[in-house]
């Protein structure tokens, strides 16, 4: 199986950045998405695992650039699913994992990413919707709606909220929500009984 990693978002994007903290520096989504799948993408790459870097550049890719691009992956490689990688923003807190509306194989994935995030971040709120029996939340999103592959998207806290701000932004804080990922992806594969 092969792993498609989005992370989200472009340099020019408008929006997507946190308040400016005391210290005067601001996070902008771009960055930190990249970063985290820079780490996810370099743990893939030592264990071994093959992976697609969705959007290698720094400049924002349409969402329909990207939804073609997986699906021409996924044409290839019939047994590839997609994570898109974000930070929220909004005033709350924690973490959270969509996938498009209906039951597929994407909420067997969500399933194990959701239960990852509740291992390795038990400090923080799980914003899980379980009204359907899964903790996924269901969106229309077009990363979502338009890919053909199984897919997800994850939200890793929040920008606008300090508590957030601060975890999001530290080396530590990143390496535990890329740690995550990866220990999602692989409990995923070995249910597939491709690890």
């Amino acid at each position: 199986m092969k792993v498609i990693i989005d992370n989200g978002h472009g340099i020019n994007t408008p929006g997507k950045r946190s308040p400016i903290r005391p210290d005067g520096s601001q996070l902008f989504e771009y960055e930190f998405n990249r970063s985290i799948a820079a780490m996810v993408l370099h743990e893939l790459e030592h264990l071994g695992i093959p992976y697609l870097q969705l959007v290698p550049e720094i400049e924002d890719i349409s969402l329909r650039e990207r939804c073609n691009r997986a699906n021409i992956f996924y044409e290839n490689h019939p047994d590839s699913f997609l994570v898109s990688i974000h930070a929220n923003a909004g005033g709350g807190t924690g973490w959270e994992v969509f996938t498009y509306t209906g039951q597929s194989e994407s909420d067997i994935i969500a399933n194990v990413f959701a239960e990852m995030a509740k291992l390795h971040f038990p400090n923080f709120r799980m914003r899980f919707d379980c009204s359907d029996g899964d903790p996924d939340k269901e969106s229309q999103f077009y990363i979502l709606k338009h890919t053909k592959c199984p897919a997800i998207l994850t939200e890793n806290f929040f920008m606008d909220t300090p508590k957030d701000l601060d975890f999001i932004c530290s080396y530590s804080g990143r390496k535990r929500i890329a740690t995550m990922h990866v220990e999602a992806i692989k409990v995923y594969l070995k249910s597939k009984g491709q690890l």
